[in-house]
């Protein structure tokens, strides 16, 4: 009974949490990162001001950041969510403790993912206070999507998808080799959207005609660079900018590469799986090339980051689900 439970609220979480991803990646590429300037309330208020009165005592409080009702809903809406996902992991991490007598009760995982959750909400509250602060953006991304893989293993864990996983052999060098591939690239990728990348190379597959772009590799992945006041729209060179888009694409390739063989292989042993992870990797190729193509449409661009979180459940299920010891209920 408790192990249903919890996998029926894993299940909720994985939901939510690749909803987080999605709105949060949503919310940065609207340039809504600070539709509200504060946090955890929106301009001092528990939801986006919108009487008269309330937006003259916003615009009082902060005079440098003037109310833009659509951006200030995107931020507080992607905070409501996480802050669902937040609740639901306390609720598994209640259960859990309630039952951690019993051998199968995932205690630990619980508690690990809790434990992520609210570093990532600091995460969160960062990106606010420092301005956009391309590292903690960054990190915010990628604490996303490492409670999206702790979930959905918590979700295989107490026997989601039991009988694909019990068919999966034990991960080998390639399916290792793939998976930090993908976790390198969705870094380099966040690396690309904080530091207002997407776009440093106009053209597909040269960059502003070149294969040989002037780049400043030392500045694009300076890590302990000074961002000033506001990183909003980006304060880097274009040469590092263009380093950093032209380093993703070579990653893309890599990715392409090592993945692909990875599914040939793959399809041999669980087909089903096999193609999930050649669907994932086409999918998501084919939308990093219409970023560029399409000149970074919105919702293909989101679309981006959530077929990238996809992917990598994927290769988490190949990689770490043969070693779980799977719950029956």
């Amino acid at each position: 009974m408790v192990n249903a439970q919890i996998r029926k609220l894993a299940g909720f979480g994985v939901i939510f949490a690749l909803l987080v991803v999605s709105v949060g990646a949503y919310t940065r590429l609207a340039d809504a990162g600070l539709g509200c300037p504060d946090w955890p309330g929106c301009y001092g208020f528990l939801t986006v001001p919108n009487q008269a009165s309330e937006i003259s005592t916003a615009e009082a409080r902060y005079p440098e950041a003037p109310v833009e009702f659509a951006k200030a809903w995107w931020e507080m809406g992607h905070r409501y969510i996480a802050g669902a996902l937040l609740l639901l992991v306390a609720s598994i991490l209640v259960i859990a403790y309630r039952a951690r007598e019993k051998e199968d009760t995932p205690l630990k995982l619980a508690a690990v993912l809790m434990v992520v959750i609210l570093w990532q909400a600091a995460f969160g509250a960062w990106t606010v206070t420092l301005k956009l602060w391309p590292q903690v953006v960054t990190g915010h991304l990628i604490g996303g999507f490492t409670t999206l893989s702790l979930m959905w293993l918590l979700f295989l864990r107490q026997g989601g998808l039991s009988g694909v996983v019990s068919a999966l052999p034990r991960p080998n060098w390639l399916a290792k080799l793939a998976f930090v591939a993908v976790v390198l690239q969705i870094i380099l990728g966040g690396w690309v959207s904080s530091n207002y990348a997407a776009l440093a190379c106009y053209d597909f597959p040269s960059c502003d005609g070149t294969y040989t772009p002037d780049m400043d590799l030392q500045q694009g992945f300076n890590i302990f660079q000074s961002v000033g006041p506001n990183y909003l729209g980006g304060l880097m060179t274009n040469e590092a900018r263009m380093a950093i888009h032209w380093v993703h694409r070579i990653g893309a390739i890599v990715v392409l590469l090592v993945v692909g063989g990875l599914v040939f292989q793959t399809v041999k042993q669980v087909t089903v799986v096999g193609y999930a992870l050649l669907a994932a990797l086409v999918t998501q190729i084919t939308l990093g090339i219409l970023n560029v193509v399409w000149v970074l449409p919105l919702l293909n661009a989101t679309a981006h980051n959530t077929v990238g979180a996809l992917l990598l459940l994927v290769l988490v299920t190949i990689n770490f689900a043969p070693r779980l010891r799977i719950v029956q209920s």
